[in-house]
This record gives structure tokens, C-alpha cells and sequence, in this order.
């Protein structure tokens, strides 16, 4: 179990903000490394990326490795025991509109009383049943729930879904919301950064903790000093392929 690790994360959240990357990889040097470069979380993305949940498993592993906390981004409802049962110390959930689908992401990914988990103590999270079960499905109830509001819906439903019991994270998701406004890609279009703003305001008057993907600096630093903790900065590709454009620039202007 992830229980040290996700005890630490909830400090760190409890203090101030808390960065790492989307990971869409599925080689685990690229997460291993992201741990020691410092990150607190990596969100390894089964909605957007090729993994698989037996790449996922030693994704995980490389993250427990270097003790950053695997997050993982499931692509529908079924996903979410399984990225658990091997491990995951949150699941991300995307595309929740309504108080129900927020109930119903607690109830997967919750084992009684809080939820109807399927119940296997046979799994990587539970050590192949070398933990004692009853230490594991309670530790097991301590993983982060983070449900990602992406479209106009979810924000007309937001005083219900932050009624839902069990969710740590409401995690805004600036490119589906963008799109749904009418302006897609443009996060930082007045009315995609009005809407976030929205949602982060009225979070914080029920102490609800708030995150947000970033892809550039500027928002990174907009969005932390806006009071949001869960803070995701751009993706692993993205980030490798900026580092080999700019070493490559480096390159040409050195030798000219």
C-alpha cells in the first residue's frame, strides 16, 4: 500500500501547493525520474495515453520507487478498481457533470462503508494478500478521489457535486472547458479563465481543495497564486520535446 505516501501528499497539501506532471509514458524511467527531480505527484493518463494496466503496475512501482505519489487518470468507470488494485494511490476521474456520476466515482473506488468496491485481497495493493486484510481495505479508503470538471454542465452542477461525500479534488480541466465555451484550446481566453475563477471561489468557501492542469509558466504561477493546490504542469512528452527543441536551438546558434 500507498498509505506513507499518501499521508505525506495530504500534508503537503494541507501546507500550500503540490506540482507534477501528466504522464503519458510507458516506460517507468520517465516517472521514476520525475520523482527525483522533486515532483509530488505524477498523473499516469489511461485516458489520453497508450498504457495499459500492466504497464501501469510498474509505473506505479517506479513512482514508489522514488517517492512521488501515482495518481492515475482512468478512461471510464471500470478502470478505477483496477488502477487501485495495482496500486494507484488516487484515481483522476474525467468528465463528471453531476452530484450522481461524483457519487458514483466514490462508490467504485470506495470499499464499505463508504463505498461498493469489487472486493479482492489477491492484488498488488494489498501485497498478493500478505497485508491483513482487514489493515487493507481500511488503508485502501484512504486514496485520493479527484473528480475533473470539464464543460459548462459540471459548473451548473456545482454546489451538488461538492455536496458528494469522499472527493478530495475538484480538478478543472481548462481544455474540455474551453472547448465547451466555444473557444477550444484557448485556456487563457477571458471567459475559459472567468469560469475557472468562478470555480475556484466558490470551492474555497467550502474548503474544498481545487486543481488545474497548466502548460506554460505564466499559468502555473496565475493559477497558484489563485489559491489552487493540485497544480499539473504540461505532460511528459511535451516537456522532453521542449528540452530537445531548445537544446537543438542552443545548438544551432553555437555553431554559427
Amino acid at each position: 500500500m500507498n498509505l506513507e505516501l499518501i499521508r505525506d501528499f495530504r500534508k503537503k497539501l494541507a501546507a500550500g501547493c503540490v506540482l507534477g506532471p501528466f504522464m503519458k509514458t510507458c516506460d517507468p524511467g520517465f516517472v521514476e525520474s520525475a520523482g527525483y527531480a522533486g515532483m509530488d505527484f505524477a498523473i499516469l493518463d489511461m485516458e489520453h495515453g497508450p498504457i495499459s494496466v500492466e504497464h501501469l503496475q510498474n509505473n506505479i512501482r517506479a513512482a514508489q520507487v522514488s517517492g512521488i505519489l501515482p495518481v492515475v487518470r482512468v478512461g471510464s468507470y471500470e478502470e478505477i478498481s483496477r488502477a487501485l488494485d495495482v496500486g494507484a494511490a488516487a484515481v483522476q476521474v474525467p468528465q463528471v457533470s453531476s452530484a450522481e456520476e461524483a457519487a458514483a466515482v466514490v462508490r467504485e473506488a470506495r470499499f464499505y462503508p463508504q463505498g461498493e468496491r469489487g472486493v479482492c485481497r489477491f492484488v498488488r495493493a494489498a501485497h498478493y494478500s500478505a497485508m491483513d486484510k482487514t489493515d487493507y481495505f481500511s488503508a485502501a479508503n484512504e486514496a485520493l478521489i479527484i473528480v475533473q470538471l470539464e464543460g459548462q454542465e459540471a459548473i451548473r452542477n456545482l454546489d451538488e457535486i461538492m455536496q458528494v461525500e469522499g472527493i478530495d479534488i475538484l480538478f478543472i480541466g481548462p481544455y474540455d472547458l474551453s472547448q465547451s465555451l466555444g473557444v477550444p484550446g484557448q485556456t487563457t481566453h477571458p471567459l475559459v479563465v472567468s469560469q475557472m475563477r468562478e470555480i475556484v471561489d466558490r470551492a474555497r468557501e467550502k474548503n474544498i481543495l481545487v486543481g488545474t492542469f497548466t502548460d506554460s509558466l505564466e499559468t502555473l504561477k496565475m493559477w497558484s497564486d489563485a489559491g489552487v493546490r493540485y497544480l499539473s504542469y504540461s505532460v511528459d512528452m511535451g516537456i522532453f520535446y521542449e528540452a530537445c527543441a531548445k537544446i537543438r536551438k542552443k545548438m544551432e546558434s553555437v555553431s554559427r
